[in-house]
C-alpha cells in the first residue's frame, strides 16, 4: 500500500527568519570592516592615482589598488575590532560593534580579518609592485600592531604615531603607478598625516567620557583643553602648509585656489573651536570633525581635477 508522507508544515515566520539572520550576519561582518574609514582612504588614494598616472591609470592597477587597498583597510580594521574587543564593550561608542554585542565569535572575526588582509597582500602582489605590496604590508602591521596594541593604549601620542597608517594608502596609490614615492606623494602624504590629529582630537573630545572609562590615553582624557586646543591648532596650520607645498611641486591652478580656500575655512573653524572653548562657551567639536572630512574631500577632488586637465 502506498502512503504519503507527512507534510511538515513550518510555523509562521521561521521562513522569513532565515534570510534574516543571514541578512544581521553580513551585516555584522560588514560593520568589522568599517566601511567609512576605507571609503575615506579610497578618497585620497584614487586623486593620488590619477596625478601620479597624469590622468586614468592603467585599469588593472587602478583596479588592483582599489580591491587590494580596500581589502587591506577592511582586513586591518577587522583585526582592530579584534584586539580591541575588551575595551570596546566599555565604550558606549562601540559597545554595539559586532564582537562587544555577541553577534560573531573573536575566532571566526580573528579568521576573517586575516582573510581579507591576506587576500589583499596576494592582489596587490600580482597586479602591482612589490613597492606597493610592502608598504601595504607595512601599514596593515602598523596599525594592527605598533598602533591599535601598542600605541593606543600607553601614549597620548598615539594618534600623532598612529596617523602614518591612515596617511599610507596616498604613498601606496602613487607607488602602484610608478614604482616610486618622489616629493609630491610625501607632499600629500603630509597632509593627510596632520590632518588626522585635528580630526581625531575633535572625536576624542566628544567621546573623552568613553575613552576614559576603557583606559584609554587619548590627549583630551589625560592633558587640559588648553593644551588639546594648541595642538588642534598647530595641526591643522600644518595640514595647511603641507597643502600649499604640494603645489608648486606638481600641481596646477584648481588644487591650488582650491587648497587655499579649504585651508582657510578649515583653519577658521580650528579657531573657533580653541576661543569658544577659551571663553567657556559650549562648543560642538563634532563640526570640526565633519568639517576636516569635508576639507580632505574636496581638496582631493581638486588634485582629480588637476590630473584630468
Amino acid at each position: 500500500m502506498i502512503t504519503e508522507r507527512p507534510v511538515h508544515r513550518r510555523s509562521p515566520g521561521v521562513a522569513e527568519r532565515a534570510p534574516r539572520n543571514r541578512i544581521a550576519l553580513l551585516r555584522a561582518y560588514l560593520a568589522l570592516t568599517k566601511p567609512q574609514i576605507v571609503e575615506l582612504l579610497l578618497v585620497t588614494t584614487v586623486p593620488t592615482m590619477m596625478l601620479a598616472a597624469g590622468g586614468w591609470p592603467d585599469p588593472v592597477t587602478f583596479a588592483a589598488v582599489l580591491v587590494g587597498g580596500g581589502l587591506a583597510g577592511g582586513g586591518a580594521s577587522v583585526l582592530n575590532c579584534y584586539i580591541d574587543r575588551d575595551i570596546d564593550q566599555l565604550m558606549r561608542r562601540t559597545k554595539r560593534r559586532p564582537l562587544p554585542a555577541n553577534q560573531l565569535t573573536p575566532r571566526a572575526v580573528l579568521i576573517f580579518g586575516l582573510t581579507l588582509s591576506v587576500v589583499s597582500l596576494v592582489v596587490m602582489a600580482l597586479l602591482t609592485n612589490w613597492l606597493a605590496t610592502v608598504l601595504t604590508a607595512a601599514s596593515i602591521f602598523y596599525y594592527d600592531v605598533i598602533y591599535t596594541m601598542w600605541l593606543k593604549r600607553r601614549t597620548p601620542a598615539n594618534t600623532f604615531w598612529g596617523g602614518a597608517c591612515g596617511a599610507a594608502p596616498v604613498v601606496i596609490g602613487w607607488a602602484a603607478v610608478t614604482g616610486s614615492i618622489p616629493p609630491l606623494a610625501w607632499a600629500l602624504f603630509a597632509v593627510v598625516f596632520f590632518w588626522q590629529m585635528p580630526h581625531f582630537y575633535a572625536l576624542a573630545v566628544k567621546y573623552k567620557d568613553d575613552y576614559a572609562r576603557a583606559g584609554i590615553p587619548m590627549l583630551p582624557v589625560v592633558r587640559s583643553m588648553s593644551r588639546v586646543n594648541f595642538e588642534i591648532l598647530v595641526y591643522t596650520v600644518l595640514t595647511v602648509v603641507a597643502s600649499l607645498v604640494a603645489w608648486p611641486l606638481g600641481l596646477g591652478p584648481i588644487y591650488g585656489v582650491t587648497a587655499i580656500v579649504m585651508g582657510l575655512v578649515f583653519l577658521a573653524e580650528a579657531i573657533r573651536l580653541v576661543v569658544k572653548t577659551r571663553a567657556g562657551d559650549t562648543v560642538n567639536p563634532m563640526r570640526l570633525f565633519h568639517l576636516s572630512i569635508t576639507y580632505l574631500t574636496v581638496v582631493f577632488m581638486a588634485i582629480a581635477v588637476d590630473a584630468l586637465i
